[in-house]
């Protein structure tokens, strides 16, 4: 029988420091509740809007994949390998931390905010050198079906990471009805509305709800208004 976990978006955790605003899916910094450490490989989900010219100052990562999805604005990435790069709406970036990262990510516009998530997956190995890259998609390769983001090959679509998970994301319109198949029974699926109103197995969920989903094969989709998801599919034991 399918077991969920609904995560609505007023129940996440809120960090507001001025420069940035954060809601957090999941246990993080000042954020702590034990019911909300990760499901399955995903670590973290962060929601963040950064202000005009502002951002994160050098940090460390390891052992880590990180995915960060623009969704608004553009947001300028430099790393300890020597990349400075910008993503921006319709780019997913990946970084394996590995065995240690530095970066720095800012709001590159002074007159607008830049909004994106970022989310942390267990790798499935510890130490691996670190990697980063970046790739930009076709938006309209997602509308009414879903376009694969991410995957653990390099040689599949969308970018790659050390675990067995794909990433999907998929604009609806109103009355679209789509199931998901799982490409594991190992895996679970996360399902996080990043606008508009869904059903999915029955449940209904709004803009910015999470709902996780395991012990299935299959999850249904019916849209009620135009809507956009992201869909992340990764192991449940880790």
């Amino acid at each position: 029988m399918t077991q969920t976990v609904l995560h609505r978006a007023s129940t996440r955790g809120d960090a507001n420091h001025g420069w940035l605003k954060s809601r957090h899916t999941f246990s993080f910094a000042n954020y702590y509740d034990p019911e909300r450490m990760h499901f399955g490989a995903i670590r973290v989900i962060n929601d963040d809007i950064v202000a005009p010219g502002m951002g994160f100052g050098t940090h460390p990562h390891d052992n880590m994949e990180i995915i960060s999805i623009p969704l608004e604005g553009d947001l300028e990435h430099k790393d300890s390998m020597g990349n400075t790069t910008v993503i921006r709406h319709g780019d997913i970036q990946v970084m394996s931390a590995g065995t240690g990262i530095k970066h720095s990510e800012y709001n590159k516009n002074d007159d607008s905010p830049v909004k994106f998530l970022q989310i942390w997956v267990f790798p499935n190995r510890r130490g691996v050198t670190p990697r980063y890259d970046q790739i930009t998609l076709n938006t309209e390769d997602r509308k009414n079906r879903f376009q694969q983001i991410l995957s653990p090959s390099s040689e599949d679509d969308g970018v790659w990471i050390n675990q067995n998970a794909w990433f999907h994301m998929s604009d609806l319109d109103k009355g679209i009805a789509l199931d998901y198949e799982l490409k594991s029974p190992e895996n679970g699926l996360y399902v996080f509305v990043l606008e508009g109103d869904v059903i999915v197995d029955g449940q209904e969920l709004s803009t910015r709800d999470g709902l996780g989903l395991w012990d299935t094969d299959k999850v249904s989709f019916t849209a009620e208004s135009n809507t956009s998801l992201l869909l992340m599919e990764v192991p449940m034991n880790v």
